[in-house]
């Protein structure tokens, strides 16, 4: 949730759980009682300044599309990835989008597309959660925020590197990518994250090619 509203052109998010079998599931409920229900954030957002296909590009910048039922240090199938989409208009969008992803991998992508059957928004502690607790745990690196801040905020034809500063979730070496899928890009330019130093200290590095 806080990585998407760091975009412009997101106007809300809420998080809650969608297609599921069960009415108003709670979280606990979602975690052990086998309800169908994925987390998900709901998201409200501009298409003129934040068309569908570009908000999708940094959607798939914050997850692993390969992984199945799996998302950082999270497993099971309410952490499976997808797309639920209200408007049928969107749909073609959306899978357009994921056949241009799944050029990018060796291994299948498993991002599920389907039409929203249901929605329940999460308890009120879950909203904002990483505002409400800081030091929580989330599987994205915090510098990446700073970037997809950055980045919705630039012009696609704008092709600049920026280093942003963080990282204190980092785990690979220096010189590496920090994730394989952290990837951004439009029809003429690539983004991506690498794991430097500087100061002794991680950061990551965001290159345009």
């Amino acid at each position: 949730q806080k990585y998407l509203d760091q975009l412009q052109g997101v106007l809300t998010t809420e998080v809650g759980f969608a297609n599921g079998n069960t009415e108003a599931p709670t979280y606990e409920e979602v975690c052990h009682n086998n309800t169908g229900h994925a987390e998900t954030v709901r998201v409200e957002y501009d298409a003129q300044q934040l068309p569908l296909a570009r908000l999708l590009k940094f959607y798939f910048a914050s997850i692993n599309p390969t992984s199945l039922n799996r998302q950082g240090e999270d497993s099971g199938s309410q952490y499976r990835t997808g797309i639920y989409y209200v408007d049928a208009a969107d749909e073609e969008v959306i899978r357009e989008a994921l056949r241009e992803l799944s050029t990018h991998y060796q291994q299948p992508v498993m991002v599920e597309c389907c039409r929203l059957r249901n929605y329940y928004p999460a308890e009120e502690y879950h909203q904002k959660y990483l505002e409400k607790n800081p030091t929580g745990y989330c599987h994205l690196d915090p510098a990446l925020f700073d970037a997809a801040y950055d980045l919705s905020r630039k012009e696609p034809e704008e092709k600049k590197s920026g280093r942003y500063s963080g990282g204190h979730k980092i785990k690979k070496e220096r010189g590496t990518m920090l994730y394989p899928y952290l990837t951004l890009w439009d029809d003429t330019e690539i983004c991506h994250s690498q794991i430097m130093e500087k100061d002794g200290k991680p950061v990551v590095e965001v290159h345009f090619e």
